[in-house]
């Protein structure tokens, strides 16, 4: 029987110096999300759920963008523990071109369809046209974002975490800055209210689009990626990139869709459940911040370990991580069960969705010690062995299978309480913590992974 920790320091100072910087990151951009939805919350229900449910579009876009960097996160991780710099620029450039590519077609479906996209989400009119308006402002946004999270979890796995931390906390001070005075129309700027969140948003991009990929493109001396390189042939490395980043992309994916069906459902059950979960969202990615940091720790961590090809290593750290993330999940289910109070009395809600958002806040604290563990192991651990096809499948069967019937059968059908409509949404994150350690003691999930020269 294997332990959920091992008897290494050093292992748990290397998690330490990736995670917490990650973790922070992940913080500020959590308090980024709780200052732009209390402030556009002052203005009214209305505009806070048409920001909430117009960002849901904005999310599938972040976590294709997130599937497209983590999936070439395991190759570089491996390359970087082989020292392959050739193979490991060659990954970038294939990174880089689909996320552009991801980029333009979100773009050109929100110019030509943006009230379309914002009925998928809700049936209310004023918050369709006010969705419509935020999203036609966040255009040019999905290239800064694309390229800027991209570039920021490449340059992790090279052991560069405090840069995009930095650059973290100047874009939190320029988007609550341009917040204040866009939403509100402060220091003689225009009152633009809903447009304004996005303009802040937007200005936030651009300042970190210009540290981070500035910096990769310019200054760094790990990869020495320089804009000619993304024109650069690839030769036959996209093989491997397909049969290991492409299943990532493509379980991020289906999985963001999922997601948003969730918030399909969530937005046929009325304005007063779509406020209160956009306030309890956010207040879950608070207390949950260092499992962020330590899903990527694990992944880079597994990813050295293994390319320098000790695989009894990497399963004695798999267990300590599924022992990190028990542990932390429990710490984040308290979290939230101490602030749910005092964060829903930040907004100005109707007594209605108060009351929603107190059971919503209890089922998180809940899910949450299932979903920091899973999480830890699919987003970190198994996914750094490079077992990203049976990931891909094991996500999208409970989620389509379990959460996603389950969960609208209970809301939509039988109208059960918000505390129970939440947790059949949610129970994929339950099943999956079995499958994870199941999949952990098969020893199956560790695979292989060719250089150029191997492909050569």
């Amino acid at each position: 029987m294997h332990k959920l920790y091992v008897k290494d320091a050093k292992f748990y100072k290397k998690v330490a110096g990736i995670s917490i910087p990650i973790a922070m990151q992940g913080l500020i951009t959590s308090g980024v999300n709780m200052m732009d939805t209390i402030m556009i919350g002052k203005i009214g229900e209305t505009e806070l759920s048409a920001v909430s449910l117009a960002n849901q579009f904005i999310n599938v876009f972040h976590i294709f963008c997130m599937g497209i960097g983590m999936g070439a996160s395991v190759l570089v991780a491996r390359y970087f523990g082989m020292r392959d710099k050739q193979s490991l620029k060659k990954t970038v450039a294939i990174m880089l071109r689909l996320c552009l590519a991801m980029a333009t077609l979100f773009c050109v479906a929100t110019i030509f369809l943006p009230q379309q996209i914002m009925k998928i989400y809700t049936v209310e009119t004023p918050i369709i046209e006010k969705g419509a308006e935020y999203l036609i402002w966040s255009v040019v946004s999905y290239f800064l974002l694309g390229l800027s999270l991209t570039c920021t979890i490449v340059l992790r796995n090279v052991g560069q975490v405090r840069l995009p931390l930095y650059t973290s906390i100047g874009a939190f001070f320029v988007n609550v800055g341009a917040n204040y005075v866009f939403i509100f129309g402060k220091l003689g700027a225009p009152r633009m209210e809903v447009a304004g969140a996005a303009l802040g948003t937007l200005i936030a991009r651009i300042f970190e689009f210009s540290l981070i990929c500035g910096y990769l493109f310019l200054k760094d001396k790990e990869i020495e990626f320089r804009f000619k390189d993304l024109f650069a042939p690839v030769g036959k490395l996209w093989k491997e990139y397909i049969r290991i980043s492409i299943p990532v992309l493509i379980s991020d994916g289906i999985l963001a869709l999922g997601n948003n069906s969730v918030a399909m459902v969530v937005g046929r059950l009325g304005k007063s459940f779509v406020a209160a979960n956009a306030v309890t969202t956010v207040t879950q990615q608070l207390s949950s911040v260092m499992i962020q940091g330590f899903s990527q720790a694990g992944a880079i961590i597994t990813g050295y370990t293994l390319g320098e090809g000790d695989k009894e290593k990497a399963q004695e750290q798999g267990y300590a991580f599924l022992g990190i993330g028990l542990v932390f999940g429990s710490i984040a289910a308290g979290i939230i069960m101490l602030i749910s109070n005092l964060m829903i009395n930040a907004y100005n809600l109707s007594p209605e969705t108060v009351e929603i958002a107190k059971q919503l806040m209890l089922s998180i604290s809940l899910i949450v010690v299932f979903q920091a563990t899973n999480s830890i192991m699919t987003k970190g651990v198994l996914r750094g062995g490079g077992d990203t096809k049976m990931l891909m499948i094991a996500d999208n069967i409970f989620l389509w299978a379990a959460a996603l019937p389950l969960g609208a059968l209970a809301g939509l059908v039988l109208h059960l309480p918000a505390f129970w409509i939440y947790f059949f949404l949610k129970i994929d994150q339950v099943l999956k913590l079995f499958w994870c350690v199941i999949r952990l003691r098969s020893g199956k999930w560790i695979k292989k992974i060719k250089s150029e020269k191997e492909l050569a």
